[in-house]
């Protein structure tokens, strides 16, 4: 506990007299940090901290990178401005050296105010100066960490700008379609077909990937180790909380994904029904936040890389094979690949994929449908959120449904929304018959029931209908649905079970090998039941690991 003396020698209560010191000291908390402890993480709602001894650093995720701001040093206080502002703490502060610092609540800091006409203009002038900084410091960063020249009917160029927004990494894009502008005073960066520049220096080699701007930028996208606890396939909503729930309960944990953290639910502009975010979070905000959470707890996150086979050992365990031939070994596996959008049955539509039809709605299509006609095929949640989504930049959006309606397939408050929505159109009962054009999607044609065909002008066709599980690299005697995998209780129904033991939950009828998410049989297709699963897993891994131990 601190004392009245103690609190004396710090200049910004040296103006308090006897009986507030003693009140102060009553609501304070003495905090004693080793170097590394963060005393708060960015984004988070902050009390107010007073540094007694040592130095604390100030550290901000700026463009996908730590950053060092600014420190503390003793006599030094910050919180205030996240507290009078009422907003989340800007940055995160950490131990930079062993620390003694004191803790208190925006409420007392409040009372502290009210109470002490001194220790107010000196907290206000602070705020005030902080605000000044704050603004000079935004105006001297750089908008964006990645410049791309390439064209938006190239797919390569297009998996990037994906890979990059989905991270949250700023980035400009030339249409060189529209604009032959140079990217770089680099002749070297100025090529044919792609180029891409990181940090406004480093020119990835030609021809540009995604794992070439991934390392570029400092992902991880090789395994540290040999072994592992776990290893999760897929970094949809199911993997990333089996990486949070593994990582933060002390197993060593791999999770391999082949694109960007959050699978199809990533690339959601808003998802409004998740518990705890009433104002709805956007599909590649919850990806980051459980990103940083598994790393943050030490799980390791390879990016850019796929599993390619999975070979149970003789001696217990799997092997895991990854593109180029890497290998490591692991005592569990926890499968969460998510699904695949069901291909569309249409004349033409394949010739135009990648240049004007595209498999799923990523957000950064925005500036490639600005002020175009865009049309989506689905009735789902997801075509729904794409649709509001795109509304925002289209000229007009017509969702094109099967079914007689959207309440068999699409959550009441996106429907209320759409009927809202003055861009968006829904046409019931009808689907694509053929797509047409030259070099890319020009027109559709579509039939309602019992109607004619009808043409009509098109510059994006977006296709969301229904998904199937690619599953046919995973071991042969893996137990299959159509693709989806059968866990727990739907695999004693069957042969193939040899354990002396019934399986649980969500295991496979190979022991140790876990499934969880849409891939699973039967699962329920919804982001918050992906997560719950995901967690669950862990918990039956535990279970597991204790039998073979």
């Amino acid at each position: 506990m601190l004392t009245s003396p103690e609190l004396k020698r710090i200049p910004i209560f040296s103006c308090l007299d006897d009986a507030n010191l003693m009140w102060l000291s009553q609501q304070v908390a003495d905090l004693h940090l080793e170097r590394g402890e963060y005393l708060i993480h960015e984004g988070e709602l902050t009390p107010f901290f007073v540094v007694m001894n040592g130095t604390t650093e100030v550290l901000k995720d700026v463009m996908g990178r730590r950053t060092e701001v600014s420190e503390h040093k003793s006599g030094d206080f910050f919180g205030e401005l996240a507290i009078l502002m009422g907003s989340a703490a800007p940055a995160s502060v950490r131990a930079k050296t062993v620390c003694h610092v004191a803790r208190l609540d925006s409420q007392h800091l409040q009372e502290l105010i009210r109470r002490s006409p001194e220790c107010s203009a000196v907290i206000l002038q602070t705020l005030n100066e902080r605000v000044q900084v704050v603004q000079k410091y935004m105006l001297s960063l750089p908008s964006t960490r990645v410049q791309i020249a390439g064209s938006k009917f190239d797919d390569d160029c297009r998996e990037i700008r994906t890979f990059l927004s989905m991270n949250r990494i700023p980035y400009e894009w030339v249409d060189r379609d529209r604009s032959s502008q140079p990217t770089s005073g680099n002749p070297a960066c100025n090529v044919e077909g792609i180029s891409v520049i990181v940090d406004d220096s480093f020119c990835v080699s030609h021809p540009p990937s995604v794992r070439k701007v991934a390392e570029a930028l400092g992902f991880q996208t090789a395994p540290y180790q040999q072994t592992y606890d776990v290893v999760i396939i897929g970094g949809g909503p199911a993997g990333l909380a089996a990486a949070v729930y593994g990582a933060s309960e002390g197993l060593s944990v791999l999770l391999v994904e082949r694109k960007a953290p959050g699978g199809q639910a990533g690339t959601s502009s808003r998802i409004e029904n998740y518990l705890g975010f009433p104002n709805g979070v956007s599909g590649d905000d919850l990806s980051q936040r459980a990103f940083r959470q598994a790393v943050k707890f030490g799980a390791e996150v390879v990016l850019t890389r796929e599993v390619q086979k999975v070979i149970p050992r003789s001696t217990g365990g799997y092997a895991i094979g990854l593109d180029g031939e890497e290998r490591v070994i692991t005592r569990t596996v926890i499968l969460a690949t998510g699904v695949a959008w069901r291909r569309l049955e249409a004349d033409g539509v394949d010739r135009f994929i990648g240049r004007g039809v595209l498999y799923g709605a990523a957000r950064t299509e925005a500036p490639t449908v600005a002020g175009r006609q865009v049309f989506i095929i689905g009735g789902g949640n997801s075509a729904g959120q794409a649709a509001l989504f795109f509304a925002d930049y289209a000229s007009s959006v017509t969702m094109l449904v099967r079914g007689e309606g959207l309440e068999h397939s699409m959550s009441q408050y996106l429907i209320d929304q759409i009927a809202l929505a003055p861009g968006i159109r829904v046409e019931t009962e009808t689907q694509v018959v053929s797509a047409h054009g030259t070099d890319c999607l020009k027109a559709i044609e579509t039939q309602k029931a019992g109607k004619p065909v009808i043409r009509r002008a098109a510059d994006a066709l977006f296709v969301m209908i229904g998904a199937d599980a690619v599953t046919h690299w995973l071991p042969p005697q893996l137990r299959r649905e159509n693709g989806y995998v059968r866990t727990g209780r739907e695999v004693t129904d069957q042969p193939g079970w040899a354990a002396d033991r019934p399986p649980f939950p969500l295991e496979t009828n190979l022991p140790g090998f876990f499934c969880v998410g849409d891939v699973r049989y039967n699962s329920i297709k919804r982001v918050s039941s992906s997560v719950g699963e995901g967690s669950m897993a862990i918990a039956f891994v535990h279970q597991y690991l204790s039998l073979t131990a």
